[in-house]
């Protein structure tokens, strides 16, 4: 599928065939898509972290107000910027705009490339960060913006 009708078809998935697993090489190709979204300075504060097991989807459930989802999802990719870096180089502002900034251009490009690719995905805003960084037991200087569900839609 080419760029401008990846653009054109992708949608909100919000209904996952449970039974799908997503292939490794598959999962890698997004984290590529995410990784090679511009970030200001190119300082690439961007950080994934794939979660494909029950137990801790079920948790990120409950941390995004029962959004389920994401235990339906083949994966959730949880997008955090590393705020030593952002706010190391452009302090308070880095730290609260580029940071979230960087984050959303992973996050398109992790969309329109799940389009591509034939999966669904869902951009999930709403969620207790201190509690998904709690769950992932992410280190202190990561400031998780987005959660991604992505798996094969259920039609």
């Amino acid at each position: 599928m080419d760029l401008f009708e990846a653009i054109k078809n992708r949608h909100m998935c919000r209904n996952f065939d449970t039974e799908k697993a997503i292939p490794d090489d598959v999962m890698e190709k997004l984290i590529d898509a995410g990784k090679s979204a511009p970030s200001a300075g190119g300082l690439k504060d961007q950080r994934f972290k794939v979660v494909s097991d029950w137990e801790t989807k079920n948790m990120l459930v409950e941390a995004s107000l029962d959004q389920k989802q994401l235990a339906d999802a083949s994966a959730v990719i949880v997008v955090s910027s590393d705020l030593d870096v952002m706010g190391g180089k452009y302090g308070d502002r880095g730290e609260k705009l580029y940071a979230a900034q960087d984050c959303a251009a992973s996050v398109q490009n992790i969309l329109l490339a799940c389009t591509a690719l034939g999966l669904g995905a869902c951009w999930i805003g709403a969620f207790d960060a201190e509690s998904v960084k709690k769950i992932l037991d992410l280190p202190d200087s990561y400031k998780t913006t987005i959660l991604v569900a992505v798996g094969y839609e259920k039609l």
